[in-house]
């Protein structure tokens, strides 16, 4: 079965950037559509960005449009999210997700089989 693994995450000064990686094992991520969340403390899951499968499809929520970009290197079986432009309200575990659907993503939770353990991200001063 698909094993997500994410890393990358760390403290960094608002404006700054950094960027996270969501690792495969046992399966090939050019096969599933991945999408990026993160939830913060007392808050709802939230979709962050996805890429699919099958397409060259990509989703960005309004909160992070451009200044997140979604990427995959197939060769190292990893998708990215490069994040810039880093604001306080960006804090929070992220988590990178897996679903077999062909032909597009979602940024719904609900819509995700696999999942990571999350990277922790804190913007501060």
């Amino acid at each position: 079965q698909l094993h997500l693994a994410e890393s990358g995450g760390g403290l960094v000064q608002p404006g700054g950037s950094l960027r996270l990686s969501c690792a495969g094992s046992r399966s090939t991520l050019r096969d599933y559509a991945i999408g990026w969340f993160r939830q913060a403390p007392g808050k709802e899951r939230e979709g962050v960005s996805c890429v699919a499968s099958g397409e060259k499809t990509t989703y960005y929520a309004d909160s992070v449009k451009g200044r997140f970009t979604i990427s995959r290197d197939n060769a190292k079986n990893t998708v990215y999210l490069q994040m810039n432009s880093l604001k306080p309200g960006d804090a929070a575990v992220y988590y990178c997700a897996a679903t077999d659907y062909w032909g597009g993503c979602s940024l719904g939770p609900d819509e995700y089989d696999y999942w990571g353990q999350g990277t922790q991200v804190t913007v501060s001063s």
